[in-house]
C-alpha cells in the first residue's frame, strides 16, 4: 500500500491514465502475483533462517533467468556469462552447505521464491519492451495492495508509530529498487545483469550481522568471496566482447 500510495503521488500527474494502461495485462497479471508469492515466501523465511542465508538461498533465481533467457527468450549466452553464474551458484552452496543445519523443510520456502524470483525478472524484461516501468511496477504494487488486503480481517494488528515508518519506508525501498531493475532491464539483457544481483547477498549479510548479530562463519565467508569473484569474471567477459 505504501508503495502503490507514493507512485501514484509521484508518477499519477505526470503519466495520467498512462499509469495503468499496458499492452500486455496477462503477462502483468503474472508479474504481479510472481512478487506476491517472492514476498508472502520470503518473510515467511524469515522466520526460521538467518537474512544472510535466506538471501543467498534465494539468489538461485539468477540461475533461473539464465535458462529462461537461453531457452525462452533466445538469448545468446556467452561463455564468460556462464562461468560467472556458475561461481556465484558455487558460491551460494558453499554459504548454504547442502546436507547441513540449513536443510530442514523451511529451506523450501526460499527455494520456492527463487523460482518466482527467476520468473519475476524475466517478466520485467519481457515488459520492458512494451510498458512503462512506472507503470509495471505501479500495477504491480497496486496487485500486491489488493491481494494482501484480503488477508486484513484474519492477521491485522494496528502498528506502533515507529512500525508505521517502517513500513513506510519499505514501500519507499520497494518502489526505487524495482524502478532501477526494470530500467536496467532496458538496456542489458536478464543474462548479463543477473550475476550482478548476487551482490545481495553480501548485502544482506552484512545487514544480518548489524542488526540481528548472525555473523557468517569461514564457509559464509569463502562463500562471499567467490560470489564477488564471479563479478568480476562477469565485469571481464563484458570488456572483451566490448
Amino acid at each position: 500500500l505504501a508503495q502503490t500510495l507514493l507512485m501514484a503521488v509521484l508518477f499519477a500527474p505526470r503519466l495520467g491514465w498512462d499509469l495503468v494502461r499496458t499492452r500486455r495485462p496477462w503477462l502483468q497479471l503474472t508479474r504481479g502475483l510472481s512478487l506476491v508469492a517472492i514476498s508472502l515466501l520470503f518473510f515467511s523465511a524469515l522466520r526460521y533462517i538467518p537474512l544472510g542465508e535466506a538471501t543467498a538461498v534465494i539468489f538461485l533465481a539468477p540461475l533461473v533467468v539464465i535458462l529462461l533467457s537461453a531457452f525462452v527468450l533466445k538469448e545468446q549466452i556467452g561463455a564468460g556469462i556462464w562461468l560467472a553464474v556458475g561461481c556465484g551458484l558455487l558460491g551460494v552452496l558453499i554459504i548454504v552447505r547442502p546436507g547441513g543445519a540449513l536443510f530442514t523443510p523451511a529451506i523450501l520456502l526460499p527455494f520456492a521464491a527463487a523460482l518466482c524470483f527467476g520468473l519475476y525478472q524475466l517478466l520485467t524484461r519481457r515488459l520492458s519492451a512494451t510498458d512503462h516501468p512506472a507503470t509495471s511496477n505501479f500495477l504491480t504494487s497496486l496487485l500486491g495492495a489488493l491481494l494482501m488486503s484480503l488477508a486484513l480481517p484474519w492477521v491485522w494488528q494496528l502498528p506502533e508509530f515507529s512500525h508505521g515508518l517502517l513500513m513506510a519506508a519499505l514501500g519507499a525501498l520497494a518502489m526505487t529498487g524495482h524502478m532501477l531493475l526494470t530500467h536496467a532491464y532496458r538496456f542489458a539483457s536478464a543474462a548479463s545483469l543477473a550475476p550482478f544481483t548476487y551482490g545481495q547477498i553480501v548485502i544482506a549479510t552484512l545487514l544480518g550481522m548489524l542488526f540481528f548479530a548472525h555473523t557468517p562463519d569461514a564457509g559464509g565467508i569463502a562463500g562471499m568471496a567467490i560470489i564477488i569473484l564471479s563479478g568480476l569474471c562477469l565485469a571481464w567477459s563484458q570488456r572483451r566482447t566490448g
